[in-house]
């Protein structure tokens, strides 16, 4: 009955997500590129079971913050024998120490937050060293801390250039897709478009313009639960959105197992400070185009 309901509910949840994602894309001014939104569903403290259901209504994109989590999820036996087709992104801040770890996850398709050239080196060369004689590259996003908040981990904007130009020119076994920011937490979109993204928008300007590349090849990952709309807006090709989809996540120092606990609420949980009234003016907001 529990996986009925389960059922159910995923699918409701991940078709109106879809529905959101399509008509936001819709919205966007005709002067950016038109490149089709990818959905990331975020699975984080989710059992297989949940990622199998949401492959089963068409998700194939999932995304996860930790190493060790994604390792076993993707190894799940159940979500290898019934999701042939998943593609892993990997969402949160990497150490160089478990590096190697992650790149022996099965289908992992994009690591969304390089931050820095030594990094870049790592991934580049673990990846030469565990595809063998494969040709295949690995799809690589820059992470921009464009907040400039200490709490965020990404590289300062001034140095997109720079670090794009090595990895293009040094890291021969990754494909460099773009550009990632979290952005700050609880934004309210009533104040006009996000800073965060514009910034971002700018330095993939600033980006395609220095090292000559077109403008549709630079992916911009950027938007969660709250905010993924306005993103798509004003030009996200990549979202990542959990709770709405999956439901609130559920820590294991909760207060269910912990006695005075300290609450410990995701990103996304943590940015629904942006109120309701905020959210649904987000289609009225002026889109800045940079």
């Amino acid at each position: 009955m529990w996986k009925v309901a389960m059922s159910e509910e995923v699918g409701k949840a991940l078709q109106s997500v879809v529905e959101r994602v399509n008509q936001a894309a819709a919205r966007r001014p005709k002067t950016l590129p038109a490149v089709s939104p990818r959905l990331v569903a975020v699975s984080k403290t989710k059992p297989p079971d949940m990622v199998v259901e949401a492959y089963r209504q068409g998700q194939r994109n999932f995304g996860e913050n930790y190493v060790n989590e994604l390792v076993d999820k993707a190894s799940d036996p159940l979500i290898l024998d019934s999701c042939p087709e998943i593609k892993w992104h990997f969402i949160g801040h990497l150490q160089k120490n478990n590096v190697n770890k992650l790149l022996g996850v099965p289908n992992l398709f994009l690591v969304e937050t390089i931050d820095s050239m030594k990094l870049a080196d790592k991934v580049n060369s673990s990846w030469q060293r565990i595809r063998g004689a494969s040709t295949q590259r690995l799809k690589v996003m820059l992470q921009i801390n464009t907040s400039g908040e200490q709490s965020k981990h990404g590289l300062p904007p001034e140095e997109t250039v720079t670090t794009v130009r090595h990895i293009v020119s040094q890291c021969s076994a990754l494909h460099f897709s773009g550009l990632m920011t979290i952005g700050r937490y609880g934004y309210d979109l009533t104040l006009g478009p996000n800073p965060d993204f514009q910034m971002l928008l700018s330095r993939r300007q600033e980006l395609c313009d220095n090292l000559k590349m077109p403008l549709e090849e630079v992916e911009l990952s950027m938007g969660m639960s709250t905010d993924f709309e306005h993103a798509i807006e004003v030009g996200a090709t990549n979202v990542r959105v959990g709770s709405i989809i999956f439901g609130n996540r559920e820590y294991p120092n909760s207060a269910a197992n912990t006695p005075n606990p300290s609450p410990v609420p995701s990103p996304e949980k943590s940015s629904k400070t942006v109120s309701e009234e905020a959210a649904k003016k987000m289609q009225h907001l002026t889109v800045s185009e940079h």
